[in-house]
């Protein structure tokens, strides 16, 4: 490669697939750097990410892990981002901030369709990427059928830029497409740079020519050059393809294994030559070049036990000094960041990713000034809730403790909510999983001492009636001095199912006093929230039509109570029926899965209202279908199990329907046992 003037502060996310390896390669890029002395493993936790006792306990990334360090004079930081599906809002912020994205993946085809939404973000947001096929030191892995799957989820052109030598099944060392050099790998030690040999070069030769043919595409100058069969120089090949990597036009491929630090080298060499500088970050993301002061992106609120609140944030523009006020809240600490440990400095420049110590009133997508705070229009949404327990804090004098923990919880992840469910009475932790809440689960508990239980949720089941009838009864009761005296008839009926309750009177005459009508709407009120069934009544219109009183004894409580002995005594007779909520889901999914949608409703009880191709998402569709919502409880697990875990949905509620057979008497039975 060209030489090359010293950079600003660049930035890379390694991002990709549960288990395609991007801790291993941090530890591998952290080395090579010099970052630290020896190169962590996961099985021995002693890794620079990875850090927390929930990451360490599941041997898998959490959270974010940002490590800076130095290549060839150049200032880099890496920030290595969790793989499952549950944590990729994480993901989505980190990826805001940074030049360049590093796709790992593995080099097993079927595994291509993992990385589909990751691609579809970067491409959508114009955000740069490579990709990385890790793990090649395993015998009989393929880079050209790899190639071939991910191009197919790929809207931009998958670049080549090398291939592999192999001895027999395995792969040895690789040849670069552009230099035309060969290096044989060396497990643990520097690769070796020698001759391409010679039962290559035709396949060298050939592989080169598609490289440039897919530059042509957009370059006229190298078009020509090649329709004169003219040889482009190396820079102008480089030049072209760091131009067309800086504007998201197309995806270089490389390849190696983190494990055993083959391919690193080539990878912080591309990424040294051909990633953005900030200065084209900031352009791409709109903003102002022409502010003069310091512009910061945060893109990750923490909460610490031992540090308090702290902002992760990328320097866009300017400089940034500890003490100074970004909107008016002072920097009280900054720190660059090397996993979990934290060095001070006294500034930081543009290009940089920092650590802002205790600015409370910021959070994670604000842009700070010196003077004011807003936000990138483009910046991610919180993904929407997808799988919900309801928690308990053992401890009954813990439950305020709770609430303020989980509030920061949330603000470091804005995928977590939780609400008090007013149906249920329970306090309900929503996320994108199981493990996502699971995990939210153990940081209560270790970062703040918080022991808390889950379960499932309840399903806020209603009930309504199908007859009327018209009821007498009187509330009756003498124990010296003033008694207690109310009579009422009343009609129920049913109504049209959203209707929700109707309450008349038809009272002439004063046989009821219009001072205790009211009570009398109050009584029927108490009783609906728990009706023969055990559950609230909704759809129906109670109308008080007669009644007497008397002139001493009758009072607001005593009309309250004859009004909830009518209700008890009628209901039963009025034709009881249990409502569930149906809710109207939205499933998106990989076209090539639709099939499986129809089995995956039907045991579930549910109804197909029709699909369509998903907007914007090439060889994706849409599938609309109504679901009992004690169904969709663990839907996502079943989702993403038939879809390499790519499968998502939203959900809203629809309406109530009727419940009744086997399924309706074992609920209302359930409740009943549990009211004892």
């Amino acid at each position: 490669m060209p030489d090359k003037t010293p950079s600003a502060p660049r930035c890379a996310a390694l991002v990709g697939p549960y288990l395609s390896g991007k801790t291993t390669l941090l530890e591998s890029l952290v080395s090579a750097t010099g970052a630290v002395n020896r190169k962590g493993a996961i099985k021995e936790g002693n890794t620079v990410g990875d850090s927390t006792p929930e990451a360490r306990a599941r041997q898998m990334s959490t959270e974010l892990n940002v490590a800076s360090t130095e290549y060839l004079g150049d200032q880099w930081t890496f920030i290595d981002c969790p793989g499952s599906v549950e944590l990729s809002q994480d993901a989505m912020s980190a990826l805001m901030v940074v030049d360049t994205a590093v796709i790992v993946c593995e080099s097993e085809e079927e595994k291509a369709l993992t990385v589909a939404p990751l691609l579809k973000f970067l491409d959508d947001h114009k955000i740069p990427h490579i990709i990385f096929i890790n793990k090649m030191d395993v015998p009989g892995r393929k880079v050209r059928a790899t190639l071939e799957a991910l191009q197919e989820v790929s809207e931009r052109p998958l670049i080549l830029r090398e291939i592999p030598m192999r001895n027999g099944d395995e792969i040895i060392g690789l040849v670069d497409l552009v230099s035309e050099r060969a290096w044989k790998w060396n497990p643990g030690k520097p690769s070796d740079l020698i001759q391409v040999p010679d039962e290559l070069n035709n396949r060298e030769q050939k592989t080169r020519g598609e490289l440039l043919e897919s530059l042509a595409d957009f370059d006229d100058t190298l078009l020509e050059e090649l329709l004169e069969d003219t040889v482009p120089s190396t820079d102008e090949i480089y030049s072209n393809l760091t131009t067309d990597l800086h504007k998201d036009l197309i995806v270089p491929v490389i390849f190696g294994s983190a494990e055993q630090d083959h391919g690193i080298q080539r990878l912080l060499k591309l990424l040294r030559h051909e990633a953005p500088e900030p200065a084209i970050t900031a352009k791409r993301l709109g903003l102002n070049e022409s502010d003069s002061g310091p512009v910061v992106q945060v893109f990750k609120t923490l909460h610490g036990s031992q540090t308090g609140k702290m902002s992760l944030a990328r320097i866009m523009q300017g400089e940034v000094t500890d003490g100074m006020n970004l909107d008016g809240s002072r920097v009280s600490g900054l720190f660059s960041l090397l996993g979990s440990k934290q060095n001070k400095l006294s500034k930081a420049a543009s290009g940089e990713v920092v650590a802002l110590g205790r600015m409370e009133n910021v959070h994670a997508g604000d842009l700070l000034t010196a003077t004011d705070k807003s936000s990138l229009d483009a910046w991610p949404q919180a993904l929407s809730p997808l799988y919900a327990l309801t928690i308990h804090a053992e401890h009954r004098s813990d439950e305020v403790k709770l609430s303020g923990a989980l509030t920061k919880l949330v603000e470091e992840d804005p995928s977590l909510t939780f609400e008090h469910n007013p149906d249920t009475s329970e306090l309900l932790l929503w996320g994108q999983g199981e493990t996502h809440l699971q995990i939210a689960i153990d940081r209560l508990k270790n970062r703040y001492s918080l022991g808390v239980t889950s379960t499932k949720p309840q399903v806020p089941y209603k009930e309504t009636i199908t007859k009327s009838i018209s009821h007498h009864a009187r509330h009756k009761k003498q124990s010296g001095g003033h008694g207690q005296f109310g009579d009422v008839h009343v009609e129920i009926k049913p109504l049209p199912r959203g209707s929700g309750f109707e309450f008349n009177d038809t009272i002439t005459g004063g046989v009821v006093p219009k001072q205790y009508i009211p009570a009398v709407e109050h009584g029927v009120r108490d009783y609906m929230s728990r009706g023969p069934f055990g559950f609230p009544v909704v759809d129906f219109a109670v109308t008080l039509t007669d009644g007497q009183f008397h002139a001493v004894d009758s009072s607001d409580m005593a009309f309250r109570a004859a009004a909830q002995l009518a209700m008890r005594e009628a209901m039963p007779k009025c034709g009881p029926v249990l409502l569930e909520p149906i809710f109207k889901v939205d499933i998106s999914l990989p076209s090539e899965f639709t099939s499986k949608v129809q089995r995956l409703v039907s045991g579930r009880r549910g109804q197909i209202l029709g699909f369509d191709a998903k907007p914007g998402w090439n060889g994706w569709d849409e599938v609309s279908v109504q679901l009992p919502q004690s169904e969709i409880f663990d839907l996502i697990n079943e989702l993403r199990s038939l879809t390499l875990g790519v499968g998502t949905f939203k959900w809203k509620f629809d309406h109530l329907q009727e419940l009744t057979g086997k399924i309706a008497d074992k609920i209302i039975a359930d409740r009943a046992e549990s009211k004892k």
